[in-house]
């Protein structure tokens, strides 16, 4: 089970409008195209979806259909019929309701908006969740076009970054730690002066992995979204680097064998050469074509470099796991 973020009206965009008229033009599409799209953006505004889901709902289409109400199937469903290709098994209403724009996009994008967490997942995945096809990533080449035809159509222009909930922060970006300067809980004490609005002690490796985990979930100030002690949905804090692999499982979201981005390395205790008791945690900086990936992290040097950051480059398979935000999972 996905994490299940605020209700769409609560940060995750706008709900656009549609202006559409016999002058409306995008290149690469007819009319008949068009005016489908619209019929589902329409269909989106009426049940209240942010622009980020009118998006992955053109995508589907484009990918299933290119925006045309198809009147026939294909080897994998002779039966799939409209714009989305919906299946004769009762799931997706009548024949004239697979083939109504407006209905049958009704039908999609409330099986979308039944998948938890659908928001924070990327667009092609979303979408494979509803239509369950065998490729996850069949609608990702889609996905450009989709946000095409949806900002061209719109009343109201916005950027890909602000249309929806999860807005990718800034992995790579270098040492841009909120609390670099402040003391470790070796020089203050181990007291609450000593920890950030996390709840992490400062300057330790689960206190960036924290940040870096809440500046690409789009919370990059206080109050912040993820914190040690309610970021597990079972009470438990999330703890030291040795207990975050236990608490990605507890909140249900990916982890995987594959560096991706921004995602969290996990080391298990004496893994990689990390500490033998509690283990450490980092973030993917770069990935490379040769089996190795670029972290960066805090405290992962021997004093007098402790507690500072670093960035090293890493064969694929030292670390024990990659732990994946809801925008990251791993690609089979």
């Amino acid at each position: 089970m996905l994490f299940v973020p605020p209700p769409a009206t609560a940060g995750c965009g706008p709900t656009v409008s549609v202006i559409i008229d016999g002058d409306t033009r995008v290149d690469g599409y007819t009319g008949e195209q068009l005016q489908n799209a619209a019929a589902i953006m329409n269909a989106g505004k009426t049940l209240n979806l942010p622009a980020r889901g009118q998006m992955i709902s053109v995508m589907v289409s484009l990918g299933e259909s290119a925006l045309t109400v198809l009147d026939h199937g294909d080897g994998a469903g002779p039966d799939s019929r409209g714009l989305f290709q919906q299946r004769d098994n009762g799931a997706w209403g009548s024949y004239a309701d697979r083939m109504d724009p407006i209905i049958s996009a009704t039908n999609f994008i409330k099986a979308l908006q039944g998948i938890a967490g659908w928001e924070l997942l990327e667009p092609t995945v979303a979408g494979n969740k509803v239509q369950r096809n065998s490729d996850p990533y069949h609608y990702q080449k889609y996905w450009p076009e989709a946000v095409k035809i949806v900002q061209a159509l719109s009343n109201s222009k916005f950027s890909l970054q602000g249309s929806g909930c999860a807005i990718p922060g800034q992995p790579g970006a270098g040492n841009d730690y909120p609390w670099k300067n402040s003391p470790t809980w070796l020089q203050a004490g181990a007291n609450t002066a000593s920890t950030s609005p996390l709840g992490m002690y400062h300057r330790e490796c689960v206190d960036f992995a924290l940040w870096r985990v809440n500046q690409q979930m789009g919370s990059t100030g206080a109050p912040f979204k993820f914190l040690n002690g309610t970021f597990r949905p079972d009470g438990q804090g999330l703890g030291s680097a040795l207990t975050w692999k236990a608490g990605w499982d507890a909140k249900g979201w990916p982890t995987g064998g594959t560096p991706r981005v921004g995602a969290v390395v996990w080391y298990a205790p004496g893994a990689g050469g990390a500490d033998p008791s509690f283990g450490h945690v980092a973030v993917v900086k770069e990935v490379n074509t040769h089996g190795t990936y670029v972290e960066e992290g805090y405290n992962g040097n021997p004093a007098p470099d402790d507690h500072s950051y670093y960035t090293r480059t890493v064969a694929n398979t030292v670390p024990s796991a990659f732990l994946y935000l809801p925008t990251q999972e791993e690609k089979k």
